[in-house]
């Protein structure tokens, strides 16, 4: 029944690895009761520039929504939290139990009756703009910079929303909220990224990311883009390498204690991975990272900030020991480091409102205004 319920979680979240919490009893259900009072809809972005150059006449972002936004006398928006996503993610993964039910209930953190909460689906992922819908790799070389970018203008044109009292990233979506800083930090009150480093995508974390582009295109099946079935040799690499980057080495060695029940638990998860995603998508999607760089600009974010990393995270590891330093530059700013336990979830702690989500009262407490 363990290994059956954690199928069918796997086949849910997808490629969860880099975004999502690691297993666990309610690991990728949906919360039925935010599932329902969630609000969808698209944003079409005319006449988009990329920062490559290229144009698109229509670029769609598609959000979901839950609560009701508030207006001040002026009419703007002033109870407005936009959640976002991690690499291959969209923002309905944030509907799941471990963080809805700890964050958007009544008396919570983010009730929904106080707080309206906007999750988009980033360019690249879900149900918004991506290369297969039919561009395939000639869809616009996006990046970080553009993906905020139209975060920015789906908020301002779509939900006319000018301000934002919060903004929560985890991973991708951590650089993105480091990313606000060079684009626009006026626009938000308080900042809570969580699982990421604010410096070039460079050494083993550019090396796994390359590994597994490389792995799609050098599988004759993916034939430039062109594709007539999924490169599933290819996916299959790309696969495994994102589900092994995101594990918690503590907490799979005590759910997973013996041989039998490790290859089981990685041949399914791998396996279900390969189902939830697109070969094309998959290289945008972690090629985007290649130019993120907000190190020089961290001072500009001058909202207060809470950044949470976690001690079991592979792909941020904390003993490059340049968090703390970036930490101090913030102006009101916080860096916490949650150290490792067994129940801690590696990458995917950011998932698991449990192990912040006092931090996360602490700040929106000090940000008040």
């Amino acid at each position: 029944m363990r290994m059956k319920a954690l199928v069918v979680a796997l086949a849910i979240s997808a490629m969860a690895v880099p975004l999502a919490a690691q297993p666990g009893p309610t690991t990728g259900q949906v919360a039925v009761d935010y599932a329902a009072k969630i609000q969808q809809g698209d944003v079409i972005l005319r006449d988009f520039t990329f920062g490559s150059g290229e144009t698109m006449a229509e670029l769609r972002m598609h959000y979901a929504t839950l609560g009701t936004p508030r207006r001040d006398a002026s009419g703007r928006v002033t109870n407005a939290v936009m959640v976002l996503h991690g690499t291959g993610g969209t923002g309905l993964q944030f509907l799941q139990p471990q963080f809805a039910n700890a964050l958007f209930g009544p008396g919570e953190p983010l009730d929904i009756t106080k707080y309206y909460v906007i999750l988009p689906d980033n360019i690249g992922h879900g149900k918004s703009s991506k290369p297969s819908d039919g561009l395939k790799m000639g869809f616009p070389a996006y990046d970080y910079t553009d993906m905020v970018k139209a975060q920015r203008r789906m908020l301002v044109e779509g939900l006319k929303v000018d301000r934002l009292r919060l903004v929560m990233g985890t991973s991708m979506g951590c650089m993105h909220g480091f990313t606000w800083g060079q684009v626009d930090p006026g626009f938000i009150q308080a900042m809570m990224p969580m699982a990421c480093l604010p410096m070039p995508i460079a050494g083993h974390n550019r090396m796994w990311r390359k590994a597994a582009i490389e792995g799609i295109k050098a599988d004759p099946a993916w034939n430039g883009g062109n594709y007539a079935s999924p490169p599933i040799m290819g996916l299959r690499v790309a696969a495994s390498l994102l589900q092994v980057a995101g594990f918690a080495p503590l907490y799979l060695q005590k759910a997973f204690p013996t041989r039998d029940a490790a290859d089981a638990y990685i041949t399914q998860r791998i396996e279900a991975s390969i189902k939830g995603i697109d070969a094309n998508d998959t290289i945008y999607q972690i090629e985007s990272s290649r130019n993120y760089d907000p190190s020089a600009t961290v001072e500009q974010m001058t909202m207060p900030v809470t950044w949470i990393n976690s001690s079991d995270d592979f792909i941020n590891p904390w003993d490059y020991g340049v968090a703390e330093g970036f930490g101090k530059r913030l102006p009101d700013g916080k860096y916490l480091l949650i150290q490792a336990t067994d129940d801690t979830r590696g990458h995917g702690t950011h998932t698991w409102a449990k192990f912040w989500k006092d931090e996360l009262v602490a700040l929106l407490a000090r940000s008040e205004k």
